[in-house]
């Protein structure tokens, strides 16, 4: 938690980790709306945290927000382009949408990944 103060009152803020860790409870126990809005407000503090961009887009595609999963996939490839399961995860997220194409890419990256290869050499 952080503080916050102005001249008239003092507001304790919670910190992504924080909302990272409350979002997770709520997808525990299939609050996925909660959870939801709790990544959204973790992507917003820190937009270069992947775990919450993946738990993002996994929690939309559960809630049949497949355009908007689609894109927090991305994001999350973008963040970690050798990562094997955003890679998995974008492809089911296209099967889901029926963008076959897109999901082969996103597997063959995976496959690469999974054999030990690079997708981006760093």
């Amino acid at each position: 938690m952080r503080t916050l103060r102005s001249r008239s009152k003092t507001t304790l803020v919670p910190d992504c980790d924080q909302l990272f860790d409350d979002a997770n409870g709520h997808l525990a126990v299939g609050e996925l709306e909660e959870a939801v809005a709790l990544y959204r407000a973790c992507v917003a503090l820190d937009p270069d945290f992947f775990d919450a961009w993946h738990a993002l887009g996994m929690s939309l595609l559960k809630l049949g927000h497949t355009k908007e999963a689609i894109g927090c996939g991305l994001q999350a490839t973008t963040l970690r382009p050798n990562d094997l399961l955003a890679w998995t995860a974008l492809s089911q997220m296209y099967v889901r949408d029926g963008q076959i194409a897109e999901a082969e890419s996103a597997k063959g990256n995976a496959r690469i990944l999974s054999l030990g290869g690079k997708v981006l050499r760093e």
